[in-house]
């Protein structure tokens, strides 16, 4: 190390060092050979080698499996305002080159790919959305969220207010409490309603930053929307898990000939018409409420083929290592009862959004789809989330979402 140091110190196994060398930034709780008791939750930490090579500096969390999360492989750096401030201003300028003006609605922080581990960013409009999923993002988030702000509205954003969605279950597992709400601004006033506008591909919607999931909206699917959107003129379509629409208002607006959106959520069918009669769409659309997995063989029962483009846009089937079977069955049903539904020549786009269904076993589990079936798949397009998501290849779990379209053929 190049300079005084003034953080704990700790050593972890050979293992943990050729995962941060290959360029991982996670130690886990077992990779520690240090004993960390007494140290306090949340801090910054040194991690070396069993041979005091000095390996990164990361934050230490005492009650996750994820004990160290490294924040900087630099020696020399000092974590102050400004080494924060460089990293938003370094996101937020990737941001602007990759999405261009698409920046209204776009993820600002994502976690890891971005220096900020634990820490999600989503902007609406004029609203900031922020989930904080690990402590000592927690700890500094009194001087982080301010700086969000400075370096947003320096850049011309108009900014109303930041939104906390930290309603979310894996923060116990950090030691922290589950809420949500406004987080205070200094000489910003608290808006009352936490419902705002944004448009997305030249569609408008409504999106509850406080009750909507996630976030409040899935950013992540923008230009596979509009991937869809191109294809769908003419077209019969029937858009499945739809949430708030998303999918289905694309194909309205890119021409479809009559959309039928399906959600097993009557509140999210009531949401998608609301959308779709804010942009003009419903006289070619129609909603229903029911379960995807009844719906697909209730039509196959009655012998008939009346979509030519099926969209299958399902949750996380898994969230876990542990459920990847069965998962896999679920994924597997509703492709299989979709490709059987389609006419030859007809129009699939189908997606996982969960790393822990890895690309390979996906295809795997739509080629035994598509056999059972007694189809061909056509590959038109191969793709994944936007770049407001960026992937870093040396970490696999920014990697999470497979979106393909095919022709059955």
């Amino acid at each position: 190390m190049k300079k005084t140091r003034e953080y704990p110190v700790i050593t972890i196994t050979r293992k943990a060092q050729a995962a941060l060398e290959g360029g991982h930034p996670w130690v886990y709780d077992e990779e520690v050979l240090t004993s960390t008791d007494g140290v306090q939750n949340g801090i910054l930490v040194d991690v070396v080698s069993d041979k005091d090579k000095f390996l990164g500096t990361g934050i230490l969390s005492q009650k996750s499996k994820i004990r160290i999360r490294i924040i900087s492989r630099n020696a020399n750096d000092s974590f102050d305002e400004a080494f924060f401030e460089r990293r938003l201003r370094y996101a937020w300028e990737y941001r602007k080159t990759v999405m261009a003006d698409d920046i209204n609605a776009c993820r600002v922080i994502f976690g890891e790919a971005d220096g900020f581990p634990g820490l999600t960013v989503d902007r609406y409009g004029d609203l900031l959305v922020t989930q904080t999923l690990s402590i000592g993002i927690e700890n500094i988030k009194s001087m982080l969220f301010p700086l969000i702000y400075k370096v947003l509205t320096e850049d011309g954003q108009k900014i109303s207010g930041i939104f906390e969605r930290n309603d979310v279950a894996i923060r116990e597992l950090e030691g922290m409490e589950q809420f949500k709400g406004w987080f205070p601004l200094e000489g910003v006033l608290q808006l009352e309603s936490a419902v705002t506008l944004i448009r997305e591909n030249g569609i408008e919607y409504e999106v509850d930053v406080e009750n909507g999931q996630k976030t409040g909206f899935f950013l992540d699917q923008k230009y596979n929307r509009l991937a869809v959107s191109r294809l769908a003129k003419g077209k019969r379509v029937l858009d499945c898990f739809t949430h708030t629409g998303s999918f289905a208002l694309n194909a309205a607006l890119g021409g479809a000939e009559r959309v039928c959106a399906v959600d097993v959520s009557a509140s999210a069918i009531e949401m998608a018409r609301r959308n779709a009669v804010r942009n003009g769409l419903e006289g070619r659309m129609e909603f229903l409420a029911a379960d995807v997995l009844d719906l697909l063989p209730e039509i196959e029962r009655k012998g008939e083929k009346p979509y030519d483009f099926i969209i299958l846009d399902p949750p996380a089937f898994t969230k876990s290592r542990k459920t990847v079977e069965s998962a896999l069955r679920g994924y597997n049903e509703i492709n299989y009862r979709a490709m059987k539904l389609l006419p030859r020549g007809g129009y699939l786009a189908t997606c996982s959004c969960s790393h822990f269904m890895p690309d390979e076993l996906f295809k795997k589990m739509l080629k035994s789809a598509a056999r059972d079936a007694s189809v061909e798949l056509r590959q038109i397009e191969a793709r994944q989330q936007s770049p407001d998501h960026p992937i870093l290849w040396n970490v696999p779990e920014t990697d999470y979402l497979k979106f393909y379209i095919f022709q059955i053929v």
